[in-house]
């Protein structure tokens, strides 16, 4: 009782100052959106349960293959590294962050458990050198009128007040954006993902309950993709598209395929290594995942779709979202 009155108050308190949050500037208009996630280094714990297979490699093709098309904007979706505040793990990440700059692409960056693992203020300290637009309790850019939302999900890292200041923030945002005429759709990002087969991961109850709601009512989210989960996936909830991108050179990790109430739309895409583009068409999005063959000789074109406006406002309960983890 204690704590939930605790957190009423920072809510509270939070108003007054939810106006203050940091937010990008308006990036140049750009034609491709470009998301990447779990680009971390394998860990030899993590080695012990899942098998390697050129995972390094994977994510330097990746770069390489990001770099090559020269994306205005490109944001990385968390586990950028697998010990965020080891400044040698920070090495590779470095040059190609570097090399984006040079091509004149703005990279947006949010953490992930990695990211912040061991030594959350060291590994924090580090993010922030590298995504100096980063705001660990939430910020967004905008750029041809789409709205991408970067959120912070290591919950059990952020304090009461944190918590209750994104909160605020993420609700008052995407009530502004729904209102904003320049603004025609928007893609909400954090790292842990609502919805996901993973047997080692799960899905997050946390996002579920914060974040999930307030894009499933909004009138212009199209998309929410996260990472975590080393695989492809994508769900459709309450008329909404969510994707799990984890493919950025982690270590492949199983799925349950068993959960009815969890239907998988990509069952049959399932690329080890993989990144996305999106392209705004009208208020609409064209989605498309690029994976790497298997060979590692080059990339092609996977799973492709548009998301569907909804001109309706939907709503969805703590119920209907529990009833989604009873398998």
């Amino acid at each position: 009782m204690k704590k939930q009155l605790t957190f009423l108050l920072a809510l509270f308190a939070t108003q007054c100052s939810v106006m203050a949050q940091q937010q990008i500037p308006i990036a140049s208009e750009a034609s491709e959106l470009f998301f990447v996630s779990d680009t971390q280094q394998p860990m030899w714990v993590e080695k012990i349960l899942l098998r390697p297979h050129e995972n390094l490699r994977a994510t330097a093709d990746i770069f390489e293959a990001i770099l090559l098309q020269k994306p205005k904007n490109l944001f990385m979706l968390g586990d950028v590294v697998s010990l965020g505040f080891a400044n040698r793990k920070w090495k590779k990440v470095d040059q190609f962050l570097d090399s984006c700059r040079k091509e004149g692409t703005q990279v947006c960056g949010l953490l992930g458990n990695h990211d912040v693992m061991g030594r959350r203020k060291k590994g924090e300290l580090n993010f922030q050198k590298r995504f100096p637009m980063n705001v660990r309790t939430g910020y967004m850019t905008i750029t041809d009128s789409v709205a991408i939302i970067m959120l912070n999900s290591n919950f059990k890292t952020l304090s009461i007040l944190d918590i209750a200041n994104q909160q605020a923030w993420y609700k008052k945002t995407m009530m502004d954006l729904d209102a904003d005429d320049t603004v025609r759709a928007i893609i909400v990002c954090c790292h842990h993902a609502p919805f996901t087969n993973s047997k080692m991961v799960g899905c997050s109850v946390d996002v579920q309950e914060n974040f999930v709601p307030d894009y499933v009512k909004s009138k212009k989210a199209r998309l929410f993709i996260t990472g975590h989960c080393h695989a492809f996936e994508h769900f459709k909830m309450k008329g909404k598209d969510f994707l799990v991108i984890g493919g950025g050179g982690g270590l492949r990790q199983p799925l349950n395929v068993s959960k009815e109430d969890m239907t998988d739309l990509a069952s049959d895409y399932k690329p080890r290594y993989h990144y996305l583009s999106v392209k705004r068409i009208d208020d609409n999005l064209l989605v498309t995942s690029h994976f790497l063959k298997e060979d590692f000789n080059g990339f092609e074109t996977g799973m492709t779709f548009n998301t569907k406006a909804k001109a309706e406002h939907l709503a969805i309960t703590k119920d209907e979202l529990h009833g989604k983890l009873a398998n």
